[in-house]
């Protein structure tokens, strides 16, 4: 995976779209405008602070289903990241929570989104859902069957669960690669929020052999400097929030203090970054 094809820069900042109820959840509001709304606030604001790309989560639609959604939530985020798409050019990834590949793989096909992640990529992870198992083969059979060229972006030992087994990071990693064959890997704290530790990205580094990682969770705007030392990219939500926290929409402003302390480290580092040109459309 050529991560200055896709984001036009070697070290991307990702940012998350962090979607409000979609129908059929718990706590759907009825609203299918207040939900592109907000999107298009939230996108509008990461694009404005200089993220690299964005990612589309139905976040709050906890709890979730371990496996497929209802046809109604595939609908829902199609019409959103289209939305999104009017609004800005960055390129835009899903994730469809808590583990549906494949009604990401289909939606990002169809809307000519260019990534997906996918929490359980291979393996089996206890988590709060349940026993969630990785289906590999019939994600990638699935995206060869479309024709598609959307890169898998794989959490491995993922936040919120437990592995079955007990591999350690370097077989979790390689076999995610290897075996999963996932164009990136993402390695998070153990809880949304939590950011991994330093040697545990570099353990992944060194069993990635190339193959781009990418923290999924915990980075601020202290912090990316010393874990950005470690991997290839971020993928960052909770603290571009207001005041920090979740349920909040993202602030523009911790946005571009998040990136300019990401640039900070990168240039003091004496290493070249090209910051990706943000186009805006009204």
């Amino acid at each position: 995976m050529d991560l200055y094809q896709l984001f036009k820069t070697r070290t991307p900042i990702i940012g998350v779209v962090h979607l409000l109820p979609l129908p059929t959840s718990p706590r759907w509001g009825g609203s299918l405008k207040t939900v592109i709304d907000r999107a298009e606030q939230e996108a509008t604001a990461l694009a404005s602070g200089g993220v690299d790309g964005i990612i589309v989560e139905n976040f709050f639609d906890a709890p979730f289903t371990k496996n497929q959604v209802d046809p109604a939530v595939v609908s829902a985020m199609t019409v959103v990241v289209q939305r999104i798409q009017n609004l800005v050019t960055l390129p835009i990834g899903l994730n469809v929570l808590r583990n549906d590949a494949k009604s990401a793989l289909a939606i990002a096909s169809c809307v000519r989104a260019q990534f997906i992640r996918v929490n359980v990529l291979t393996g089996v992870m206890a988590t709060d859902q349940g026993l969630i198992e990785g289906e590999a083969h019939q994600l990638l059979r699935y995206r060869r069957e479309l024709g598609s060229d959307v890169k898998i972006l794989a959490d491995v030992l993922v936040k919120h669960a437990r592995p079955l087994s007990s591999p350690n990071l370097t077989v979790a990693v390689k076999d995610t690669i290897e075996r999963g064959l996932a164009d990136a890997v993402i390695l998070s704290g153990w809880a949304t929020g939590s950011p991994p530790n330093i040697e545990d990205l570099e353990l992944a580094c060194g069993a990635a052999n190339g193959t781009p990682v990418f923290i999924g969770s915990g980075a601020n705007w202290e912090n990316i400097g010393t874990l950005m030392q470690a991997a290839d990219g971020v993928i960052v939500s909770s603290s571009l929030k207001r005041h920090g926290q979740i349920e909040q929409p993202i602030d523009p402003i911790r946005v571009s203090q998040f990136v300019e302390a990401a640039h900070r480290s990168w240039n003091s580092k004496g290493e070249t970054k090209s910051i990706s040109s943000v186009t805006i459309r009204s």
